[in-house]
């Protein structure tokens, strides 16, 4: 490829001919002679005109059609000198021009005159150089032979190409279907998904581990007053794989709200053992609930420190380490094993850095073990797979019975009741607001506007959110006292309320589906009859009524895929926003698996 080219498709943020092919072409230009004039389309044609005179802001001509021996009427609006050069009379040649039929009469409107006929062009929507010069780059860099070098299948490549330099073939299915045909579409799709995937080969590295952990998990599991689910022991025994492994491991282990993923932390530090474990929680309340079932599961001569940002003097000797980012900022030079749980809650950056922090000298590096409670899409975990590892815990140990309504204004009265039948009962419900204060813009009330309401009707009310410095205090207060607790999404992740069997969001339409389940996971912790109220203004909701349907969390992370288009995992975020112009994780599975099956390969030749 010459330099010149090179250049030209580094402005374009092209590496290659593959990242070329997924600038398909916005349309299509056919330079042809027309073998017809259909009245409302374009039509290409050669003229003589006749005569031609401008007139109040248009111009009006006259020209003689050879081929259809036929006159036509010339219109041009807002013409200039040229165009009165140009329809000379007796001057020759083809035009592209909108045809029409009025009263008997052809009309050519705005026709253009053409330099050059017989293309079909493709138009394409960047701006960054002219169309052809884009046409011309095409002809030199992209070819199926190019294409099939860089790993795609010949069939796709061959219809990338068909894109770039179509034919009369290509072009009547494209007017036929009305923009890019499906066949194309896939070529398309897999092309896009095939570079993604081919882009997180580059980026997946194995590092050597700081130590392998030798300690089995099964004694501790047979310890346990009760039996571990088969997804809990499944997913025991995959980490049992990696920490015995003399690579650093890099796991996900993904499951449902209320699975159990404790237990399976509280092993995998026992397999750690005597090396230290480290694990690092969002919220100073969820750091001390792990350090409380920490302390009630594992065997005593297991020393286990709990490090907050307050308690400096915490000591670093144990053999598993609890605490908040308070973590980031301690030397930790003992760790063989690092454990993040709800890692979506911190950023790629702080993460990277405690998993850097603790590598030694020589570059080996501690086992690194993620786990979250908010299910991605299977799609997008087999895209992410080329990343790192993954383990699903799909049952949980008990059977939740949540009853998920959708309600409006004229269903309060009724939730009113329930709400008072529930705390007479010695239970305890949440309303989750979408905002602490008023505002213009949103058609309900905020917590600030709504707590006298629930002060004046009920005792025991605690209210809280993202911004209260006291909001872990209240919390916990609320969890031994309380009976309605007012907040935002503060509640979303990690609290135990175990009393708590209703919760009421507020603009519940304004809430991603994950979201939403991980509030409803708030109720029915350990197998209390639970009640989940979505409250909305909008009369109807096909998303709200989907996620009433279901309590599965994995389903409803294929909801939220489909109703939000996915996310941007590989860059560390949360589903928030589509990196793909093509390829559609919510249905396109088969081209995935498909793009996996080709890579693997060529990876292992």
């Amino acid at each position: 490829m010459e330099p010149s080219d090179l250049l030209k498709l580094s402005k374009l943020h092209c590496k290659d001919a593959l990242d070329f092919a997924l600038l398909a072409p916005k349309g299509y230009e056919d330079r042809r002679p027309s073998s017809e004039l259909v009245s409302g389309a374009e039509g290409v044609v050669e003229i003589e005109t006749l005569e031609f005179s401008l007139q109040k802001g248009r111009a009006r001509g006259l020209a003689w059609l050879e081929r259809f021996k036929e006159r036509a009427e010339l219109i041009i609006f807002h013409p200039s000198k040229y165009h009165h050069a140009l329809f000379a009379p007796k001057e020759r040649f083809f035009v592209k021009a909108k045809v029409e039929r009025r009263f008997g009469k052809l009309i050519l409107i705005q026709p253009q005159k053409l330099a050059k006929i017989g293309e079909i062009l493709p138009k394409f929507s960047t701006k960054v150089f002219k169309n052809q010069t884009l046409i011309e780059l095409a002809s030199r860099v992209l070819s199926k032979e190019s294409l099939i070098a860089l790993g795609i299948p010949a069939l796709y490549a061959s219809r990338l190409c068909e894109l770039f330099f179509p034919d009369d073939s290509f072009l009547r299915r494209y007017q036929q279907e009305r923009g890019i045909p499906k066949e194309h579409q896939e070529a398309l799709k897999f092309a896009e998904i095939f570079r993604h995937l081919r882009a997180l080969v580059g980026k997946k590295r194995s590092f050597e581990a700081l130590c392998r952990c030798q300690n089995a998990p099964w004694p501790f599991v047979d310890s346990l007053p009760f039996p571990l689910t088969s997804g809990q022991k499944e997913a025991i025994g995959a980490i049992w794989r990696d920490l015995s492994s003399s690579k650093a491991a890099r796991r996900i282990i993904m499951g449902d709200v209320g699975c159990g993923k404790t237990l399976v932390i509280l092993a995998a530090a026992y397999m750690a053992y005597p090396k230290q474990a480290v694990l690092m929680a969002p919220t100073t309340i969820l750091a001390e609930q792990l350090y409380a079932e920490a302390k009630r599961f594992l065997p005593a001569h297991f020393k286990i420190a709990l490090v907050m940002q307050e308690r400096s003097s915490d000591s670093l000797e144990a053999n598993l380490l609890i605490g908040t980012h308070a973590l980031l900022y301690r030397k930790l030079d003992q760790a063989a094993l690092v454990m993040i749980d709800e890692q979506h809650r911190f950023g790629t950056a702080q993460r990277s850095t405690l998993e850097r922090s603790l590598s030694d000298e020589r570059g080996h590096r501690p086992h690194v073990l993620q786990f979250s409670a908010t299910p991605i899409p299977r799609t997008l975990a087999m895209i992410e797979s080329n990343l790192i590892d993954f383990t699903f815990i799909r049952d949980i140990p008990f059977p939740k019975d949540i009853t998920t309504r959708v309600i409006a204004k004229g269903d309060f009265p009724a939730l009113l009741s329930h709400l008072a039948q529930e705390i007479a009962q010695g239970k305890q419900a949440a309303i989750i607001y979408p905002l602490v204060e008023e505002s213009e813009n949103l058609d309900y009330l905020s917590l600030k506007e709504g707590e006298a309401f629930w002060r004046k009707r009920f005792e025991g009310v605690y209210v809280t959110h993202g911004k209260d410095r006291e909001k872990e205090a209240v919390l916990e207060e609320f969890r031994e006292k309380g009976k309605i607790l007012l907040a935002t999404t503060v509640v979303e992740v990690g609290i135990s309320l175990p009393k708590l069997s209703t919760i009421v969001i507020v603009g519940a339409e304004r809430l991603g589906l994950a979201t939403l389940h991980q509030l409803r996971g708030r109720v029915s912790r350990n197998g209390l009859k639970g009640y989940c109220f979505l409250y909305t203004h909008h009369k109807a909701s096909k998303r709200l009524d989907d996620f009433a349907s279901t309590l599965d969390g994995f389903e409803i992370a294929e909801l939220d895929l489909k109703y939000r288009q996915g996310g941007d995992l590989v860059g560390g975020g949360r589903q928030s926003g589509e990196s793909f112009t093509y390829f559609d994780p919510s249905c396109d599975q088969e081209l995935l698996q498909e793009a996996q099956a080709i890579l693997n390969a060529q990876v292992k030749r």
